[in-house]
């Protein structure tokens, strides 16, 4: 990628959150919406999981597979494509007039966006070669999230109570048109000297992994050991598959070489716990709120504010500590303040307090803002920037990974513990067990952002990138000589 003028780069770093603000709009707004899908689809607990996690589970399984192919072919073209199936995914999920055809088309979604954020950060750190200018750029990017977790939940709320919970999915089609034609004329092409080539076996691996462990979970509450077990074995089965075959392959799809980074394996945890956090703890408090409180989707998304605010406001914040003190700082205020807020649910029932609620939620939301920077950070600085596509899908898996999980565990728990007869007096004793859950996402934050942090820990990185460089370098000099 030729070298850009800093306005350039800024309005290549606009283009790319335009892609991330579509994403997480649909996000946040959708969890607001779920009380409203409830009712017109007539959804049980799981279907209102399989809402979520249809989208993210596919998102997660193809996130790799598109940052290898835009490291080949290019960024632009892989972006530029994920745009427009993600704006198709967004129309028919306004149009779908059951609750299966609802998750089909958000599984097209799904589709479209797995080729959007990873590349957008590929993009990213390509466009921004200075690690200080990286991390104030990766700051903006995590103060998108922020900005879509304030606006999500107030727009999603509005639109359900005005329109419809179906309006949610129309915004995207602007935003996503404006982000294409700008996308065509202002952002270069790009791509990695030399990619990996396709991995079809690793790739239906981790389809099979993601997928059955997924179902597992759901659907082990009302379906039972016998129907969850298989899927389980499945999985547990596609997760040995993937350690024995990925590590004797030239190109693998998943690099297990990476893991010898103890930051980027840091990062990848932590990058799975927190947002197994904030998706066990935003499907809890839309139900909480609607379904127990009996507030409208507009009240509800006026409650999430005392956690989008700080998450807007400490997202910058930590790409500037990342940039001037590293990611130690950002993580370890993240795995203290997220700790902090479960610990209000599971111990003191802090959503039965509007003071403790407010103070749950705020403490969320700081503790969610410094987490975003420090992970992408991490992930990518640390390893070739040949691929970055790669190692910036594997910190997107990881997020999308958490999310799956924190719906799919936390939603199996409730679901096993809640009354559908006495539903509100059940909701707040059947949730604690998720809130610890979530407790413990906080203490491995706290744990893995103190410990992987360190000068050891670098070293460790250093390490691997020298040897990642070097098998490359080796790799490059074999095929030349067969060439010749």
């Amino acid at each position: 990628m030729p070298e850009l003028s800093p306005r350039r780069r800024r309005l290549v770093l606009a283009i790319c959150c335009m892609s991330l603000l579509i994403v997480s709009l649909d996000t946040t707004a959708l969890n607001v919406a779920l009380p409203a899908m409830e009712r017109d689809l007539h959804a049980s607990t799981a279907g209102l999981q399989w809402t979520i996690d249809a989208y993210t589970v596919v998102l997660a399984a193809l996130l790799m597979l598109a940052g290898s192919t835009a490291d080949r072919i290019g960024r632009r073209k892989v972006f530029m494509a994920g745009l427009v199936v993600f704006s198709l995914g967004s129309l028919l999920c306004s149009l779908a007039p059951s609750l299966d055809l609802l998750i089909a088309a958000r599984m097209v979604q799904a589709v479209g966006g797995s080729m959007l954020n990873p590349v957008a950060m590929s993009i990213i750190t390509n466009t921004f070669t200075d690690p200080r200018e990286r991390a104030r750029a990766i700051g903006v990017w995590g103060a998108v999230v922020g900005i879509s977790m304030a606006a999500g939940p107030l727009l999603g709320g509005a639109l359900v109570d005005s329109v419809g919970w179906r309006a949610i999915f129309w915004v995207n089609l602007p935003v996503g048109l404006a982000a294409l034609l700008l996308t065509l004329r202002f952002v270069p092409e790009s791509r990695a000297p030399r990619a990996r080539r396709p991995d079809p076996v690793g790739q239906l691996l981790v389809i099979a992994l993601f997928g059955s462990l997924t179902y597992a979970i759901i659907e082990a509450p009302g379906a039972g050991l016998a129907t969850s077990g298989p899927f389980a074995a499945l999985a547990l089965a596609a997760l040995t598959g993937l350690l024995l075959y990925e590590p004797r392959r030239a190109e693998p799809l998943i690099d297990l070489r990476f893991f010898r980074s103890a930051p980027f394996s840091g990062a990848t945890v932590v990058a799975i716990s927190a947002f197994a956090a904030l998706g066990g703890f935003l499907f809890l408090s839309t139900l909480y709120l609607q379904n127990v409180r009996g507030l409208d989707a507009l009240e509800a998304g006026l409650w999430m504010l005392p956690m989008a605010v700080p998450m807007f406001l400490c997202a910058p914040l930590s790409g500037r500590l990342v940039g001037s003190r590293g990611p130690r700082l950002p993580l370890v205020i993240a795995g203290l303040a997220m700790t902090a807020s479960a610990l209000l649910f599971a111990v003191l029932d802090a959503e039965t307090s509007d003071i403790t609620l407010f103070l749950g939620y705020t403490l969320f939301g700081i503790g969610f803002g410094f987490v975003n920077a420090p992970i992408t950070n991490t992930a990518v600085s640390g390893m070739p920037r040949s691929q970055a596509g790669v190692a910036a899908a594997v910190a997107s898996t990881s997020r999308q990974l958490g999310q799956t999980l924190g719906v799919a565990v936390v939603g199996a728990v409730l679901a096993a513990g809640v009354s559908v007869t006495s539903y509100r007096e059940t909701f707040v004793a059947a949730a604690v067990p998720g809130w610890w859950i979530l407790t413990a996402c906080g203490l491995l934050v706290l744990a893995l952002g103190t410990l992987t942090t360190g000068p050891w820990a670098r070293r460790t990185a250093e390490r691997t990138a020298r040897r990642l460089e070097e098998e490359t370098k080796d790799v490059r000099g074999t095929a030349a000589g067969v060439n010749a």
